[in-house]
């Protein structure tokens, strides 16, 4: 229990207060914020593209679908083009808003969330027409041949402009970044066209944005310039260090250190998944693009819920199940029993508060332990083939094999192997929590006998 205490206090000191600090960053804040309103428009978006594979789940289907939802196949899809298709672009906008609301709110510094996210889309924009340096000129790119469709510097993807997708998110990010520091700046300088009372809102916000908006402009073209010059413009150098980090967290070594820094701040009582999966989000995102262009990575789309936090975080459903029905502990029996349904729907903060896990010797070594096998399983199931991989968005709450089945686009193996993860979980759980169930009773007996 001693060496159990040390590594409690280890990373209190050397984890959560790092972490604890990245966390009330603005923009971390604001990436969080932009996950989140993200999630409405990747999961209906999501929906469509599963909707239109049902017949390669269930070739019964195929009749049925050419005859009524295939006829219409190019608007239906719509769905699902303007939503993962554009993600890029919603990214642009709620960062931007939500960074300038944190600002608005704790350092009032007085502008418009509204035009912070018009200005970051607009920087946006102006970084995503491809150029070329060529004879002392820069000239839009124009190519159409069999590998590119470049029209006027706008490439064309299969879904919509190509930089609009996911490819386009982490430039979407900086952006971001970029034009609420600009609009910031000319606010704090007083450098923005001030109108009577009299006028308008509208009006008056929009001339407000006009001197930001000229910055903006300068600012990025002269950035993206520069690159232009040297051979490659702002998604090319964002490309750089993004795709190292992308590489990274795509191995198997890169998956257990993400799962084990969000369950080390969670046995501290920071709430782990909010803070690194902010960061990773994009990432898997990403990769489920990539995975329905047709590659096979496995960390991608809701990879998390679907193997590794299944009941929540630390894969804590088969624990509640056990307590729930088999835990000698009246305290654990009442607690198991009043989380059932929320663990069902991935929720256990009940279970991690009132068990409790967080500085629990007892718990904390399957609490770090579950998700990292879990999580092995999912990634080398699907790097294996054995179970397809993710290209769909489904709401964290879908329950275990649920989500899987869904996110796969209806892959039966799916489905078991997110059964088996819980029935893993509980395994690995089953010895320690047996131990505290015991002792917890012991504790009950000798509080009745006094």
């Amino acid at each position: 229990m001693k060496k159990m205490q040390g590594i409690f206090n280890f990373l209190e000191k050397y984890l959560m207060g790092p972490m604890g600090k990245i966390a009330t960053f603005k923009i971390v804040r604001a990436i969080m914020g932009a996950g989140m309103a993200s999630v409405p428009f990747t999961i209906v978006g999501s929906m469509f593209l599963v909707f239109g594979n049902i017949p390669t789940t269930f070739p019964s289907t195929q009749a049925f679908f050419d005859n009524t939802v295939f006829r219409v196949y190019d608007l239906f899809m719509l769905g699902y083009k303007t939503t993962m298709g554009m993600l890029a672009i919603y990214f642009a906008i709620v960062i931007a808003y939500e960074y300038a609301k944190i600002y608005e709110q704790e350092e009032k510094v007085k502008f418009s969330p509204l035009n912070a996210g018009l200005l970051s889309m607009f920087a946006f924009f102006l970084c995503v027409p491809q150029l070329t340096w060529a004879d002392g000129k820069i000239s839009l790119v124009h190519e159409v041949s069999d590998t590119a469709t470049i029209i006027h510097g706008w490439a064309m993807g299969g879904d919509s402009v190509a930089r609009f997708g996911t490819i386009g998110v982490f430039a979407a990010i900086i952006m971001a970044v970029v034009a609420v520091e600009i609009y910031r700046f000319c606010i704090v300088k007083n450098l923005t066209i001030k109108m009577p009372d009299s006028v308008p809102e509208g009006v008056s916000r929009a001339f407000a944005a006009l001197i930001p908006a000229f910055m903006v402009a300068f600012v990025v073209m002269i950035i993206n310039g520069i690159f232009i010059v040297l051979g490659t413009d702002i998604f090319g150098v964002i490309a750089i260090p993004f795709s190292f980090v992308i590489n990274m967290t795509n191995s198997w070594l890169g998956i257990m250190v993400i799962y084990f820094l969000v369950h080390a701040l969670w046995i501290v009582g920071i709430h782990g998944a909010n803070i690194v999966m902010a960061f990773v989000n994009p990432i898997l995102l990403i990769n489920m693009q990539e995975n329905i262009n047709g590659a096979n990575i496995a960390f991608a789309g809701e990879f998390t819920n679907a193997w590794v936090t299944i009941g929540g975080s630390g894969g804590t459903l088969g624990l509640t199940l056990f307590i729930a029905f088999f835990a000698r502990s009246e305290q654990l029996k009442l607690l198991g029993r009043a989380s059932v349904v929320p663990g069902l729907f991935n929720i256990n903060e009940p279970i991690i508060f009132g068990l409790p896990i967080v500085y629990n010797p007892y718990l904390a070594i399957p609490f770090f332990l579950s998700p990292m096998v879990t999580a092995s399983l999912g990634y080398f199931a699907t790097s294996l083939g054995f179970v397809k991989k993710m290209i769909a968005q489904v709401p964290w709450t879908s329950p275990g094999g649920v989500g899987a089945f869904i996110g796969t686009g209806g892959d039966v193996n799916a489905f078991f192997l997110g059964l088996i993860c819980v029935v893993v979980s509980l395994l690995i759980y089953l010895p320690f929590i047996i131990m505290y169930d015991r002792k917890l009773a012991k504790e009950e007996l000798g509080e009745v006998a006094a």
